[in-house]
């Protein structure tokens, strides 16, 4: 139904940046395939070198948010957001991160509280979304401060996104081998957003879609596939 791929290059990066990848022909994985935890691991383990300039990048990035955005921004939002609603500025939540391992992710709150945030997304048109909170989301910012779990090395800027727990186990449940996607740290950005898998996720067709992407990601993996999602990100902003 979704094809079948095993471990050889779909498409060349090259490809990919100068045009536009339908979904029918995305690069795709057998996500049955008995092979794939072995054929993704030594992938992953196999680029030492990548990794820890990517950690260094991210540092250096974080850094800059934080000094350059947050240090203003964070007191100027706070005001709003306390005018909007009652509750605190900050909405941490338990995120997925590599390894499964269990990290705080950082945002700026954006509803209402509520005791389903943790485990139901939020949807269009979702009444537990405050004013301040849909402009924010709307512009992404209320992801900013998850630049200090890129600090603190929980995520990278760019990776594929952390799950609730909720999610994860609900996806695992539908989809083989999907905990493959927590063999990097998670991203505040990455390839599956930039191409247009965002937000809850509607049917399985779109999860599976989306997790095809973060494959695509973990196999090709590189300062340069990196740069490219930086800079959908940035200019295209996310589809």
């Amino acid at each position: 139904m979704y094809g079948t791929m095993v471990c050889n290059d779909p498409a060349s990066l090259s490809d990919w940046f100068t045009m536009d990848v339908l979904i029918g022909s995305s690069p795709v994985i057998d996500i049955a395939a008995p092979h794939t935890q072995v054929c993704y691991r030594p992938m992953v383990a196999g680029k030492p070198g990548f990794f820890m300039l990517k950690r260094c990048f991210d540092i250096g990035l974080a850094l800059l948010v934080l000094l350059l955005l947050l240090s203003w921004m964070t007191p100027l939002l706070s005001l709003l957001l306390y005018a909007d609603s009652k509750g605190p500025v900050f909405f941490l939540q338990r995120r997925v991160g590599r390894g499964g391992r269990s990290f705080l992710c950082y945002k700026f709150r954006t509803m209402v509280v509520n005791r389903a945030a943790d485990y139901q997304a939020a949807c269009p048109g979702d009444k537990r979304i405050t004013r301040v909170g849909a402009w924010l989301r709307n512009w992404h910012i209320d992801e900013l401060p998850q630049f200090v779990n890129v600090l603190l090395g929980d995520m990278s800027v760019v990776g594929p996104r952390p799950h609730m727990y909720s999610d994860c186990r609900r996806f695992a449940l539908l989809i083989p081998g999907y905990k493959l996607r927590n063999l990097v740290r998670p991203g505040i950005t990455g390839l599956a957003q930039v191409k247009g898998f965002h937000g809850p996720v509607t049917d399985r067709r779109h999860a599976v879609l989306r997790y095809q992407w973060d494959l695509y990601y973990l196999r090709n993996a590189s300062s340069r596939l990196d740069f490219m999602i930086l800079i959908k990100t940035l200019i295209g902003g996310i589809d």
